[in-house]
């Protein structure tokens, strides 16, 4: 969910300042110790003042944020849809290309969530212009696609790269960042994707967009 905060922390008696990080997935704290608290297995939140307090399996953390604490408490009692998060909203024209194989609800999640009008995901060769473009590249030589790819998207469209996580992957973060620019894209977000893989968001820069825009629309 990308906040963070400098501040105190107490976990189960020990005191320290650090670095709290509300992520996708789980709260994070680094000072003195360490705390990791999955959201899934947070049993309370609760706000008194300016301390958040969250008990989970692990312990109890609070984290004293401030005028934050209560902003804090709401993302992680309402994390954001995944579509949400890959800013997909409904009647969104998506495309996906490449294997999604490993996330069979994906599809699923776009149709309900009301993508493209509820009609047909396209994965064809189709260059009409979408919205959001998903690409699941599964070597470094298939970067090379992104050029091309990019040609689909609306000028204020997005190109989502998403591939697996983990020091042995074989599409880097390295790689895909310079298969971007080298498309004359810009990255502007990371995010997780699923458990097994992480995506990356980028878009054509500001000054291109009226270009891109007086551009035909191939089909």
């Amino acid at each position: 969910m990308g906040l963070e905060a400098s501040c105190a922390a107490t976990l189960d008696g020990e005191t320290s300042r650090g670095k709290a990080l509300l992520e996708t997935n789980e709260v994070l704290f680094r000072g003195d110790f360490r705390a990791r608290v999955p959201l899934s297995e947070i049993k309370g939140v609760t706000v008194g003042g300016d301390t958040l307090t969250l008990k989970w399996r692990g312990g109890t953390l609070a984290l004293e944020l401030g005028a934050a604490a209560q902003k804090w408490a709401e993302k992680i009692r309402n994390p954001p849809s995944r579509l949400a998060k890959l800013g997909v909203k409904p009647r969104s024209r998506v495309a996906l290309v490449g294997d999604f194989g490993f996330d069979a609800a994906f599809e699923s999640e776009l149709a309900e969530g009301g993508a493209n009008d509820n009609k047909t995901l396209s994965r064809t060769p189709s260059r009409t212009r979408v919205d959001v473009l998903f690409y699941a590249p599964t070597t470094r030589a298939a970067l090379a696609r992104i050029a091309a790819l990019s040609k689909r998207l609306d000028p204020a469209g997005a190109l989502w790269i998403v591939r697996p996580k983990g020091k042995d992957t074989p599409v880097t973060e390295t790689d895909t960042r310079k298969a971007g620019l080298a498309a004359g894209l810009v990255d502007v977000k990371v995010a997780a994707f699923s458990t097994t893989h992480t995506a990356v968001k980028f878009v054509i820069p500001v000054a291109r967009r009226r270009r891109v825009a007086s551009l035909p629309t191939r089909r």
